[in-house]
C-alpha cells in the first residue's frame, strides 16, 4: 500500500475509532502531516487532556504516552510501536533514583519530564527545557537539588540559577553528540545565520562559554526548547537558521516558514526511536487497538504531584 492510500485509510479508521492523533515534532514527516497536533511531549500531553476524544494515538516515545496517560487516566492512550523507546529516560530508573536519594536524604528531586512515570512519581518536581530555571529557582535557597536525569540540562541549568545542583550523568544519545567545533565551524561558514540549540545538546555550557567570551555572537545564539525554536523562527526576521536538535523538527519549521532556509547543526542527529513510527504501524494501531499504554493509578497520582508543583510555578 502506498503512503497515499494508507493516509485515506488512517483518516478511514481515524474516523471511525473517533481517534484524536497525536505527533511530536521529531516524528518522520508523513505521520506529522496527518496527525490532528504536533507539539513537544508536555504540550501533546495536554491537548490529549483538553481533547474530548476518548481513544489517542500517540505518536512519539514511550514515555510521553505515559504522560498522557497520566493526564487523561479516563482515556485509551495508544502508542503504535512499544519499542519506540528513549535513551534519556531509561538513563535512570526508578530503582537508581532511590539510590541516588539516600545518598542525599536532604535533597529535593527535579526530574525532567523526559522520565518515566515511575521516576516521576519519585520526584518532588517536574520541568521541562522551557522552564527548569523557573522551577529550580522556586526552590528555597537553602535546599540542596537533585537533578535528574540530562546533565547537559542539569549543567545550562547550574549555569543560569547560579545554583550548585547535584546532576545526574544522564544524556540523550541524540544531542550528546553535538560539539563545540561543530557551532564554531557553521559559524564561521554562515556568520549571518541565527544558531537555534536545544538545552540538551552536549555543546550548551560550552556555547554559553563561547557566547561569554564573544567565540560565538550572543545575539545570534538561542538556547530553546522545540517549541521555543518554533516561534522564534517565526517572529524573526532572519532567513537562514542553523538547528541544533533531532532533524525531525526541520519539517514543521520548514511547513510553517516556507521564505525560510533551515539547516542540521548536524545531518547525523536523528533519533531512531523517534523513526520507528510509521503510516502502516499508525494504520495498524487505530485497526487493531495497539498498543495501550497505562499507568498503574498508585503511580500515577504520585506522579501527577510533582507535574503539578511545576505548573503552579510556571504559570
Amino acid at each position: 500500500m502506498d503512503d497515499k492510500k494508507l493516509v485515506e485509510e488512517i483518516k478511514k479508521w481515524k474516523k471511525k475509532r473517533g481517534a484524536l492523533i497525536l505527533a511530536h515534532n521529531y516524528q518522520i514527516p508523513a505521520i506529522q502531516d496527518v496527525a490532528d497536533f504536533i507539539g513537544d511531549s508536555l504540550e501533546l500531553s495536554k491537548q490529549a487532556a483538553r481533547s474530548s476524544e476518548k481513544l489517542i494515538v500517540f505518536c512519539g516515545v514511550h514515555f510521553m504516552a505515559e504522560s498522557a496517560a497520566i493526564f487523561s487516566p479516563e482515556k485509551t492512550i495508544l502508542i503504535p510501536d512499544l519499542g519506540a523507546g528513549c535513551s534519556l529516560a531509561a538513563s535512570i530508573d526508578a530503582d537508581e533514583l532511590r539510590r541516588w536519594k539516600a545518598k542525599y536524604p536532604d535533597a529535593m528531586v527535579v526530574s525532567y519530564v523526559n522520565t518515566t512515570a515511575e521516576v516521576k512519581a519519585e520526584s518532588d518536581y517536574c520541568c521541562t527545557s522551557t522552564n527548569a530555571v523557573a522551577v529550580v529557582n522556586a526552590i528555597p535557597k537553602n535546599k540542596r537539588i537533585l537533578f535528574v536525569p540530562d546533565m547537559f540540562l542539569g549543567t545550562y541549568v547550574q549555569k543560569m540559577t547560579g545554583r550548585d545542583l547535584i546532576i545526574y550523568p544522564g544524556e540523550c544519545h541524540v544531542h550528546a553528540r553535538v560539539r563545540p567545533e561543530d557551532i564554531l565551524g557553521k559559524m564561521k561558514k554562515s556568520p549571518e545565520t541565527d544558531f537555534l540549540i536545544h538545552p540538551e545538546c552536549g555543546c550548551v555550557s560550552n556555547c554559553m562559554h563561547f557566547v561569554a567570551n564573544g567565540d560565538i555572537p550572543a545575539d545570534k545564539t538561542h538556547i530553546l526548547s522545540t517549541g521555543g525554536m518554533l516561534k522564534y523562527a517565526q517572529k524573526s526576521k532572519k532567513t537562514d537558521f542553523i538547528v541544533a536538535t533531532e532533524t525531525g523538527i526541520i519539517h514543521r519549521l520548514e511547513k510553517q516558514n516556507p521564505k525560510k532556509n533551515f539547516a542540521p547543526l548536524r545531518d547525523d542527529m536523528v533519533c531512531q526511536f523517534m523513526k520507528m513510527i510509521t503510516l502502516p504501524k499508525l494504520l495498524n494501531s487505530l485497526i487493531n487497538l495497539e498498543f495501550e499504554v497505562k499507568v498503574p493509578k498508585e503511580i500515577a497520582d504520585k506522579a501527577r504531584v510533582p507535574i503539578e508543583r511545576m505548573f503552579a510555578v510556571s504559570k
